[in-house]
């Protein structure tokens, strides 16, 4: 699945190609996705211009002057942009193709993806208005996250990973950031002390901020823009490394699994 560094490089990467450009045309092949395509985005969206690119979570926001059209990759899609003579794939579901002749293409082979029109605050359609704090601003901070885990008896990984708790931390930063801050991640959440909470933060925002700056692994299915993978895979300290040697102390990663998701960890160097 896309995670919130693919979702932040994507829009990074289409929105040169179509802020302030007007909506031609949209061709719609598949419109059933995850949902139904909203029956209500040719009508709102055609001829309009895209004002801004925006993220929440992992959605992805195009801001038009008559609504927003609010995109989700699902476990296998990309956005890429291209223009008319470009061959269409097998799953190109969707194209919304601009005055400048470029095409953004909504590719998803699984079809859990997600494309809706909303002429409301998109900030606060159902899918959105219930999420955590973005995890690369001041919102989310060492004493919130504290406070927010009293009580909880669930592990730190799937606290985490808890997307109304903190958006965007998915396997595998989740299983990296627990990795730098040395805790755990099937230590409770209700167990673990302030000053640990301050080194997983600083964790978190750490490892995603490294992924954001390298464009995103080529874990799943993900490419950018331009069809380029990214290059964060080859940092990865403990995610799908198992057996091999720990990089701080030489001990072989272990693997567990959480709520069905892999989990790797060095049982020496997080306690």
């Amino acid at each position: 699945m896309p995670e919130l560094p693919e979702v932040e490089t994507t829009c990074r990467g289409i929105a040169p190609h179509i802020i302030n450009h007007r909506v031609s045309d949209i061709i719609i092949r598949q419109k059933q996705l995850r949902w139904p395509i909203s029956p209500g985005l040719k009508k709102g969206l055609i001829n309009q211009a895209i004002q801004n690119v925006s993220r929440r979570g992992k959605y992805i926001l195009l801001h038009a002057n008559t609504g927003t059209a609010i995109i989700h990759l699902g476990m296998s899609g990309s956005l890429r942009i291209t223009d008319r003579d470009s061959l269409v794939r097998k799953h190109d579901h969707v194209d919304i193709i601009f005055t400048n002749e470029k095409i953004l293409r909504l590719h998803d082979p699984r079809r859990f993806g997600a494309l809706l029109w909303t002429t409301d605050d998109p900030f606060e359609h159902e899918l959105l208005q219930e999420l955590g704090p973005e995890p690369l601003t001041d919102d989310f901070s060492a004493t919130a996250l504290h406070q927010l885990s009293r009580r909880r008896k669930t592990s730190i990984k799937t606290f985490i990973m808890n997307s109304h708790v903190v958006v965007g931390v998915g396997n595998i930063y989740a299983s990296e950031a627990l990795f730098l801050a040395g805790i755990h991640p099937s230590r409770r959440a209700d167990k673990i002390s302030l000053p640990r909470y301050e080194l997983l933060v600083a964790a978190i925002k750490k490892v995603l901020a490294a992924s954001i700056k390298q464009g995103g692994t080529t874990l799943r299915d993900f490419v950018n823009e331009k069809g380029q993978p990214g290059y964060f895979q080859q940092t990865l300290n403990v995610y799908g490394r198992t057996g091999e040697a720990c990089r701080q102390c030489g001990k072989l990663i272990s693997q567990t699994r959480t709520l069905q998701r892999s989990t790797f960890y060095c049982s020496h160097c997080q306690k």
